[in-house]
């Protein structure tokens, strides 16, 4: 690369943060860290700071400044932003990252879910001159697989779901499974947050509106398979039949790598495969019966509007419930279900982005309460 990129790491200290942060070590003469912004990790921020000589204005929590996300994204001396914000605290920072025109690397996936229309009028703006590299490996692999072919060209895009903890288990059997038990994802190690999503598979549900609002393909297109080795991380088929698809042992940094290097592959390797090994590969059908909230996600993102924002500010509020002991696994997607059935509102602007989540969380803790 010709000149040092400036980087901004938010969420510095979560999964995502911590693994850009990991990558980044490889290419200290290639990029600089210009700004760290965390969550309560405070002893992990001040750790962080010293290593990338940071002082304390450039390193903060967000918890104490929620500001600094909107502040350290937009920034002048940065040209790449990683955010890995969790929930819809991340969709300031992808605001603010856009309208600077930054190369945004998005894991922040409720950003665009929540807010996708204002997202597109700013991106379909004669003078955006950023752009948005999915982090999430699912995205990230169709990323890359769109490289083979044109738009126009896709037949259809297929997301592959390891499943969960929870793969193959029926409805009744779900009935009383344990925080604890739903917190053991099989191949990733994630926050709890999107663990618990990808117990519920509300996850994928909420893949399949950012494959929508990144790539711009008809729901109808965007299939979801589950794979349980987690090793095919998405494909896409193109009208002539052929599929190409991105295989890698599971490993976030490689997506994120992608992010930082934008159109240049950096030259460390991450989840690299043999194929002198043996590997078996399995599809099939997601099981909607025992997991609901894949419908419930197609069916939000086919209302568009503020649905949504309202799926996802609903799913947040019930999740943290979950992880509070407050309510039962099943109970998160009814939750998500009834909010839906309250009704949406238009999505015209910004504001009507945060009135969206507002109402979807009123009205969660309302049946939150019920439950109690």
């Amino acid at each position: 690369m010709s000149s040092v990129k400036k980087v901004a790491v938010l969420g510095s200290t979560g999964s995502i943060g911590t693994q850009t942060l990991d990558v980044l070590e490889n290419f200290r003469d290639e990029f600089q860290v210009t700004y760290l912004a965390a969550g309560s990790n405070k002893k992990l921020l001040n750790e962080q700071a010293k290593n990338w000589n940071l002082d304390s204005s450039r390193a903060q929590s967000a918890i104490d400044n929620p500001e600094i996300l909107t502040d350290f994204a937009r920034a002048q001396d940065v040209d790449i932003v990683i955010n890995g914000v969790v929930g819809f605290a991340g969709f300031r920072a992808t605001l603010a990252s856009l309208k600077a025109n930054k190369i945004l690397g998005l894991a922040n996936k409720e950003s665009l879910i929540a807010g996708g229309p204002v997202v597109k009028q700013i991106t379909s703006s004669p003078s955006f001159t950023g752009q948005i590299i999915p982090v999430d490996s699912e995205h990230s692999a169709i990323w890359q697989c769109l490289r083979s072919g044109k738009n126009e060209e896709v037949d259809e895009i297929v997301l592959t779901a390891s499943g969960g903890p929870f793969r193959g288990k029926t409805k009744e059997e779900l009935q009383n499974v344990t925080k604890e038990q739903a917190l053991k994802h099989p191949t990733w190690s994630m926050g709890a947050k999107i663990t618990i999503d990808s117990a519920t598979l509300m996850n994928k549900g909420l893949e399949v509106i950012e494959a929508h609002e990144l790539f711009g393909v008809d729901f109808d297109q965007i299939k979801v398979t589950v794979h349980p080795q987690s090793i095919v991380h998405s494909m896409v088929t193109f009208r002539d039949g052929a599929t190409i698809a991105q295989l890698s042992h599971p490993d976030m940094r490689l997506p994120i790598s992608l992010a930082l290097g934008v159109d240049t592959r950096l030259d460390v390797s991450y989840g690299k495969m043999s194929f002198t090994d043996t590997y078996q590969l399995d599809f099939h059908a997601p099981d909607n019966q025992a997991f609901p909230a894949l419908n419930l996600a197609y069916e939000a993102g086919r209302l568009s509007g503020s649905a949504p924002a309202i799926l996802n500010g609903a799913n947040e509020v019930a999740v943290q419930a979950f992880l509070d002991d407050k309510i039962k696994f099943r109970d998160i997607i009814e939750i998500v279900e009834d909010v839906l059935s309250e009704g949406t509102i238009a999505i015209e602007g910004e504001g009507d982005v945060y009135e969206a989540d507002r109402l979807a969380r009123m009205r969660a803790e309302k049946y939150v309460e019920k439950r109690i």
